[in-house]
């Protein structure tokens, strides 16, 4: 198969698409494990902690299934999460999904690593993708992204908003992959302006302790950096990162959303006027490319990388108050300048 280590401009987008009805599923098959069914019936994603309805990641992983289903009129399927589940529940979904025929399926979310390489092995006809990690498997897409990218723009406009220079970050969980947000948010904000103070916060040590899952995690951590001066707020929680949000309107101070463009997000509707910017993550772009490409019959394989450059990860511009804040606009297109040219390297850590 073959292996391509950037993604077309096909992904560009499609995480602003707006959300539909849930897709229809298909039917079950008595394949063996040695491949999928004969007929593939589509698209299949699994969803990570915090299910569809986060408004963030999950959603724009269904943006991307629900723009493949319109695109080539096949079957979907999109399966929420247990609480409490194991990775033997996750390798059980993937393989049911895989054995009624669905081509390709998606895990999405890090935490389907262990599952998705046991059961690829078992199923090598289908292809797998994952987001935000990097399994080995000759039928995989790893599908990876630069949030550290998205996350210094967003350090770039919050030390352009800021009024007490004072600014926080609100993480889910603990882990290398948040780690990236923040250090990118950071290094943005720094280099924009040395004398802004970053406040950071984890809500938990592991997902399993609601990091990704818990509004009310997220507002209480985001009320805390609001009473020591906070002005602008940036999480990247998953649906954790709605209470930020809440907490940042009702204190008439900016939030940054994460992933999705949350501005546009009609269940935050009463919160837009203080989302400043998102950080965007063209999860539903990964979603789509590969759903193509396995259409196309040219599936793509390996580690697949979403960049600025592919307008993989960037800043969403819909607040209009944007422009009204002093230099934010042209210093936060000299960083996007900067980054793609390769002067300005972001950190990981």
């Amino acid at each position: 198969m073959r292996r391509t280590s950037k993604l077309t401009r096909v992904a560009v987008g499609v995480a602003s698409i707006a959300l539909a009805a849930t897709a229809c599923g298909g039917t079950s098959s008595d394949d063996s494990d040695s491949g999928s069914s004969k007929e593939d019936l589509g698209l299949a994603i699994a969803y990570d902690i915090g299910g569809k309805g986060d408004q963030s990641f999950n959603d724009a992983a269904y943006a991307g299934l629900e723009k493949a289903q319109k695109e080539f009129g096949y079957k979907t399927a999109d399966i929420e999460p247990t609480e409490g589940e194991t990775d033997a529940d996750k390798e059980q979904r993937l393989a049911s999904l895989a054995k009624q025929g669905y081509n390709p399926v998606i895990g999405v979310g890090f935490a389907y690593g262990p599952a998705m390489e046991a059961v690829a092995a078992k199923y090598p006809k289908t292809t797998f993708g994952i987001v935000d990690s990097v399994v080995e498997g000759d039928n995989v897409a790893s599908l990876v992204f630069a949030e550290e990218q998205a996350s210094y723009l967003a350090g770039v406009a919050a030390a352009k908003a800021t009024k007490t220079n004072t600014v926080g970050f609100v993480g889910g969980v603990d882990i290398p992959l948040i780690h990236k947000f923040e250090a990118g948010y950071k290094q943005g904000v720094t280099d924009t302006n040395p004398k802004v103070k970053v406040i950071s916060q984890y809500l938990t040590q592991t997902a399993e302790e609601g990091g990704f899952s818990s509004p009310d995690k997220g507002k209480a951590a985001a009320e805390g950096q609001i009473e020591k001066k906070a002005d602008v707020v940036y999480q990247a929680a998953g649906l954790s990162g709605q209470g930020v949000i809440e907490a940042a309107a009702k204190a008439k101070v900016w939030a940054i959303g994460v992933d999705s463009d949350q501005y546009q997000q009609e269940a935050l509707g009463a919160y837009k006027e203080y989302i400043l910017t998102s950080a965007l993550k063209d999860v539903g772009g990964a979603v789509y490319a590969l759903a193509k490409s396995v259409n196309d019959d040219k599936p793509l394989t390996g580690v697949q990388t979403f960049d600025l450059k592919v307008n993989g990860v960037g800043l969403a511009e819909s607040n209009p108050k944007m422009s009204e804040i002093a230099g934010l606009t042209d210093a936060v297109a000299k960083a996007k300048e900067g980054i793609t040219d390769g002067t300005i390297k972001v950190k990981t850590e």
